[in-house]
């Protein structure tokens, strides 16, 4: 038999060794991200309320097995559950994910850096109430966390398109994720970069679920399942589980090789605060973010065109290279999660009703004949500029532009979008549409009065920061 001789281990990636300094000792300094960091969580709850209104997401929620509860411990906001920190993971970022209404992230690779609140939350809650910190937790402490894991999400995110080689982006969540947790649970810098080494030894999801013909609901699960994957890897690496240093680099086994084509990541910056800063919100539509303002390019043409639908002869709909790539679709739509990646069902349904809601994408409303009778007279081209504004990181737009040509040689004027009201440079506009839009979801499931003490809190940022994370979860919890 032939033997081989163990190479020495090596030191671990930089990358590994990076991110585990940044979690562990960066301080966070930024008004700014802390501001945006509370609308986020804000944000994140309401998103969490309005997908338990879909049975589709709410029997996905529970224990993995009937009745493996856990007294004591994660509570899911929204439900009576009390999970271990990992189940509880994958229900709170199942439900923040479910609508599409969460935060985005757009550069090389997308994503929702929101999603790491599954385990942020739980991990939060569980050493809250069982007392394992070393201090106790509060909302300011949350807040934190979710800065980091935004930084390390979009940050990796920036140069580096696991989608180019089909891989999804709840990658970056589970990575983020893991850090994050493993240094909130105390972890060591060795133990932080070994749970990421795991974290990466995991490999990828296949995107073929967010695409035709697999298009499907694990989109709408994926990043609770990654969430909760890196609790487990944090609890793991706290339990003594070594980890893997070259995990990234090793030749032929190592993710770069076996998964990345040979390439190495490209970090574009040092971690900061700097993708809390420009997260992008999804304000007004539950839509796939790169369709955000194509969607209101649609609503602003809808008294125009509502009352000569049959007189329509084709629709130009401008874009960045990303959507024509990603959203682009024809043919048969086969379910919601497939409707809500498909760029010219979210402009017909606006053309048509004027607004873009999550009911739009249930089959009621998808079987009226008119919403693809619309998609078929629809041309969606690249906008080389708006390509270029997409990518530019003093921009980060996400323009498209909507024209409408009748069959008597009229049209409508060409309405041009560039950055959607979620944006960094439309936030003032946005703050009140967030504030309501977490209202309204919250009020439904919890009544007026609970409502009106939740936003009389996040309305004073340091009664909210200073606020004991048991306390703050028990506002949520049925």
């Amino acid at each position: 038999m032939h033997e081989t001789k163990n190479a020495e281990r090596p030191e671990p990636d930089e990358l590994l060794v990076r991110i585990a300094r940044y979690v562990a000792q960066t301080k966070i300094n930024s008004p700014e991200a802390y501001q945006t960091a509370r609308l986020c969580l804000m944000d994140s709850l309401g998103c969490m309320f309005l997908a338990l209104n879909f049975p589709a997401c709410v029997r996905r929620l529970g224990p993995i097995v009937e009745g493996a509860t856990l007294i004591g411990g994660a509570r899911v906001p929204g439900t009576t559950f009390e999970l271990d920190p990992v189940q509880a993971a994958f229900n709170i970022g199942a439900l923040v994910r479910w609508l599409d209404f969460n935060d985005t992230w757009l550069a090389a690779e997308w994503g929702h850096p929101s999603d790491n609140l599954g385990g942020i939350l739980a991990v939060a809650d569980y050493m809250a109430r069982r007392g394992k910190a070393a201090a106790p937790l509060t909302v300011f402490d949350i807040l934190t966390a979710m800065i980091q894991a935004h930084e390390i999400q979009g940050v990796l995110a920036m140069d580096n398109a696991f989608n180019r080689v089909g891989l999804d982006h709840v990658i970056l969540v589970r990575v983020a994720t893991t850090a994050v947790a493993a240094r909130m649970l105390g972890g060591s810098r060795e133990q932080i970069i070994n749970a990421l080494s795991n974290a990466w030894i995991d490999g990828g999801a296949l995107r073929t679920y967010r695409h035709a013909p697999n298009a499907g609901p694990r989109k709408s699960w994926a990043a609770g399942d990654a969430t909760s994957r890196g609790v487990r890897h944090a609890l793991l690496a706290l339990a003594g589980e070594e980890g893997y240093p070259s995990a990234l680099s090793a030749k032929t086994w190592g993710f770069y090789d076996a998964l990345f084509r040979g390439n190495r990541f490209s970090v574009a910056r040092e971690f900061g605060s700097y993708v809390m800063e420009h997260v992008l919100f999804k304000v007004k539509f539950p839509a796939e973010f790169h369709a955000q303002t194509a969607v209101e390019c649609a609503v602003q043409l809808h008294p125009a065109v509502a009352g000569r639908l049959d007189d329509i002869d084709r629709i130009v709909i401008e874009s960045q290279e990303s959507a024509v790539r990603i959203i682009d679709k024809t043919g048969p739509l086969a379910n919601p999660a497939d409707r809500d990646h498909c760029l010219q069902y979210m402009v017909a349904v606006p053309l048509i009703f004027g607004n873009l809601t999550a009911e739009h994408y249930e089959d009621d409303v998808a079987a009226d004949p008119r919403i693809d009778r619309l998609r078929e007279k629809m041309q969606v081209v690249e906008n080389a500029a708006f390509t270029r504004d997409y990518m530019d990181p003093e921009k980060r737009s996400i323009a498209n532009a909507v024209r409408i040509f009748f069959k008597d040689g009229t049209s409508t004027g060409r309405v041009e979008v560039e950055y959607p009201v979620g944006h960094r440079r439309r936030r003032a506009e946005a703050a009140p549409l967030l504030v309501n839009k977490f209202h309204t979801s919250v009020q439904a499931a919890l009544g007026s009065s609970r409502s009106q003490q939740i936003l009389s809190l996040f309305s004073d940022p340091a009664r909210l920061d200073s606020m004991p994370v048991e306390s703050f979860i028990a506002m949520f919890v049925n």
